[in-house]
C-alpha cells in the first residue's frame, strides 16, 4: 500500500500569502485606521452616553449612534485600503510612487 504524500507546497504557499497580505496591510497604514477608527468611535460613544441624557433625549439614540459606527468602520478600512494621505493631499494608493514614498510620522503609531 502506498502513503499518499501532502503536498508541501500548498502549506507554505498558503502561509506566505497571509503574511504578504499582512505586511501589505501594514504598508497600507490599515492597522493604523483600524485603531485611530475604534479609539474615535469609542470617545464618541463615551461622550454622547454622557451628555445626551442631560438633554432628555432618549437611549435609542445612542443605540443608533453606535450602530452607525459599527456599520461606518468597515467603510473606513476599505477607504484606508484604497487612499493614502501624502503632502500633496489624499490620493488613490496605486498612484503613489513606492520609491518615493515617505513613512507618516505621528502619534508613534508605526
Amino acid at each position: 500500500m502506498k502513503r499518499r504524500r501532502k503536498s508541501l507546497i500548498s502549506l507554505p504557499l498558503s502561509l506566505v500569502n497571509v503574511s504578504r497580505f499582512l505586511a501589505e496591510l501594514k504598508r497600507r497604514h490599515v492597522y493604523r485606521a483600524a485603531v485611530a477608527y475604534i479609539v474615535a468611535s469609542w470617545a464618541l460613544a463615551q461622550g454622547i452616553a454622557q451628555v445626551l441624557p442631560v438633554f432628555d433625549i432618549p437611549n435609542s439614540v445612542i443605540r443608533w449612534v453606535i450602530i452607525a459606527l459599527m456599520i461606518g468602520f468597515p467603510a473606513a478600512i476599505l477607504l484606508s485600503w484604497l487612499y493614502e494621505i501624502t503632502p500633496e493631499g489624499i490620493v488613490r494608493e496605486e498612484d503613489v510612487d513606492p520609491e518615493t514614498r515617505k513613512p507618516r510620522v505621528g502619534f508613534g503609531i508605526s
